[in-house]
């Protein structure tokens, strides 16, 4: 699907604030509403637009460490591991990427001992390297169009 610069422009809407209403929406983006509304129905559909979610800061949930895993895990244990990580409701994100580890997870634990006892539970599938996020300087932030004038 081709994401042209009024679809632009809801993404952009709907990645500040998911529930603005529709009403609003297409007023921002200088549409109808039935036209905003096709267009969000087609975003949906192409998968370009995956979801509705509320953001919660896991500090006021109770968590108050925030670590990235690295993890190297051969080959033959690679899916015990994931089965393993989806029933684990530390593990925000997992990454499957390339390079020395295997999989980067996004983790949370209430303190030093929860990270502790998370990633000994699963140390047997793998090795493990911790790092504590001390901050976020740059928090999760919105995707938006390709700068042609950056593609280089």
């Amino acid at each position: 699907m081709e994401i042209d610069s009024k679809n632009w422009q809801i993404l952009e809407v709907l990645q500040a604030d998911a529930r603005t209403s529709l009403t609003a929406l297409a007023r921002q983006v200088g549409l109808s509403v039935p036209s905003t509304s096709e267009r969000m129905k087609r975003l949906e559909e192409s998968g370009v637009l995956a979801g509705y979610r509320a953001v919660v800061p896991p500090r006021k949930a109770g968590y108050t460490v925030m670590a990235l895993v690295g993890m190297t895990t051969p080959q033959p244990d690679k899916a015990r591991l994931l089965k393993l990580l989806e029933g684990r409701s530390e593990v925000l994100e997992c990454f499957h990427v390339t390079g020395q580890d295997s999989y980067v997870l996004k983790v949370v634990a209430r303190d030093i001992e929860h990270l502790e006892a998370f990633v000994s539970s699963i140390n047997h599938l793998g090795e493990t390297r911790t790092s504590i996020v001390m901050s976020v300087p740059i928090p999760a932030r919105a995707v938006t169009a390709p700068d042609p004038e950056r593609q280089a």
